[in-house]
């Protein structure tokens, strides 16, 4: 699945635009590389975005096409 993809369906950012735009300007990181939007995402790949000054990391632990709102949170675990 994409990058942007995922950051969407995982409600980690709101709109798959927006994640499209954080991966375009560098702040998001996959396995410690700046990562392109387009980029595949695997199960346990560790995802960090930086957003001002505040940084979130996290570990994919699950890759779903549609998950319901209260299950979006299982798909990762923050480190």
């Amino acid at each position: 699945m994409r990058l942007d993809k995922y950051l969407k369906i995982a409600r980690i950012i709101k709109r798959r635009t927006i994640a499209n735009e954080a991966c375009d300007a560098g702040r998001v990181f996959v396995n410690d590389k700046v990562a392109k939007a387009s980029l595949n995402i695997k199960v346990g790949d560790i995802i960090q975005i930086n957003f001002g000054n505040n940084s979130t990391k996290i570990r994919v632990l699950d890759i779903k096409e549609i998950v319901k709102k209260e299950d979006a949170s299982k798909l990762y675990e923050n480190i």
